[in-house]
């Protein structure tokens, strides 16, 4: 695995800086908890939560399938080959 997989600087930045919002916003959805808000809010910041961690794997996964691409290829393997095993990864997620 070469060392300009997944995390190219980039890329690390904008994901880390998304963790530490989600950080956050987990800190704040416990709070609401404590403070016995309202169920609806509660489930908005949930969904939102939801949503900033689907955009931090689905960037990761995008760095992965190109990282898997270019060194299969490299290393002569077969697209579909390549492909199967990126689709292991992704099922994971799904």
């Amino acid at each position: 695995m070469g060392k300009d997989r997944l995390y190219r600087q980039e890329v690390q930045g904008d994901l880390l800086a998304r963790l530490k919002r989600i950080e956050g916003q987990v800190r704040g959805v416990s709070r609401m908890i404590q403070e016995q808000r309202s169920c609806g809010e509660v489930v908005i910041q949930l969904a939102a939560i939801k949503a900033a961690i689907s955009q931090v794997a689905m960037t990761t996964l995008a760095c992965h399938l190109a990282d898997e691409l270019t060194e299969g290829l490299a290393e002569g393997k077969e697209l579909k080959d390549i492909m199967a095993d990126f689709m292991q990864i992704f099922r994971k997620f799904t």
